[in-house]
């Protein structure tokens, strides 16, 4: 039986080497490989064989009909079947492949930098990982404060920095606030800064990394007033233009004074429904930069003054009219049937 498959193998490669022709390829294909071909013959001999001999000969066998139909596959004839010919029309449209789009982060972030790019703000980046300097204590955070202990912030694993002290992973885009005043040095100054930031949070509403963007303006004779023409373009152009905001007092280390900034609910329009009760909606926070930050960005505050706010992208794109995000972490499961809908 060895001998008879060898002689085979060897009698089809010299066939299929010598073939002049595709129709003759074809011919020998169906000799060796066809149904009631020469190869399906000898398999129905191996019942005959003595069960000992039966797993090398069929491992031979596998071997010897890969070989045959590789030869054929990498001939340069080329096997076309008539029928496929006949019934192919070239005038009919291709498939187009499933083409993918941005995540819906991605968008949130790229329409958010366009929007703000229209009233002269300049799009930045700055470090993820920065010291702690940068991200609290140039923005005016006492020692003892919660946000600087391990059960808010990340610490890196490194040695800390003579000057600037320990490592975080930021968990604002606010440490870009001194760095950019570093920068520019004499104002005016006008940024935008997107990038991810991380807290050890992590509920419906919370996940410990996420995106925010920062918004800072630093000039002479900056007001309230700039502050809050600057969010309600932005409320406007990315909410709606049915949709209008609020300033509450509050407190932040780096503002003063501080303000939430609560949008009206898209649902309700303003009303009070389930989901925002009184007609409005959290967005985040905002105010007019602390005398005591910009002296750690060496400006003058007798002679500038500015305002900054900082918002989660996340945040934003779940209230948005129309998205029906109800939990935040949707957005990072990865779920397709989720992302197609975006």
């Amino acid at each position: 039986m060895h001998q008879k498959l060898q002689n085979l193998k060897n009698e089809a490669l010299a066939r299929i080497i010598s073939a002049g022709s595709a129709e003759e390829l074809e011919d020998i294909r169906i000799q060796y490989l066809g149904k009631s071909g020469q190869l399906a013959e000898i398999a129905g001999q191996f019942k005959n064989l003595p069960p000992e001999e039966r797993v090398e000969t069929g491992r031979l066998f596998n071997d010897i009909k890969t070989a045959i139909s590789s030869a054929i596959e990498s001939s340069p004839l080329k096997v076309v079947s008539t029928a496929s010919v006949s019934d192919f029309d070239p005038t009919l449209p291709g498939i187009k492949p499933v083409i993918g789009h941005l995540h819906p982060v991605t968008q949130a972030v790229n329409e958010i930098a366009a929007i703000f790019e229209k009233v002269g703000f300049t799009r930045v980046r700055y470090p993820e990982a920065d010291w702690d300097w940068y991200a609290f204590g140039a923005l005016n955070f006492p020692k003892d404060h919660p946000a600087r202990d391990d059960w808010e912030t990340f610490f890196v694993d490194v040695p800390p920095d003579k000057k600037f002290g320990p490592l975080v992973l930021t968990p604002h885009t606010s440490n870009g606030q001194v760095r950019e005043m570093e920068r520019v040095k004499t104002p005016p100054i006008r940024m935008i800064n997107i990038a991810k930031c991380y807290r050890r949070q992590s509920d419906i509403s919370h996940t410990p990394m996420f995106h925010q963007f920062e918004g800072l303006v630093i000039d002479e004779h900056i007001t309230i007033a700039n502050l809050r023409g600057t969010i309600e373009y932005f409320v406007k152009s990315f909410f709606g233009p049915n949709r209008t905001s609020r300033l509450r007092p509050y407190h932040f280390q780096f503002t003063e004074p501080s303000f939430e900034v609560d949008i009206s609910c898209g649902i309700c329009n303003g009303k009070g429904c389930r989901l925002c009760k009184e007609g409005w909606l959290e967005l985040g926070g905002s105010g007019m930069v602390h005398p005591e930050v910009l002296k750690a960005g060496k400006i003058d505050p007798q002679k500038y003054s500015g305002f900054a706010f900082g918002w989660g992208v996340e945040r934003c794109y779940m209230m948005k009219s129309g998205t029906k995000i109800d939990d935040i972490r949707l957005l990072y499961d990865n779920d397709i049937r989720f992302l197609n809908q975006f």
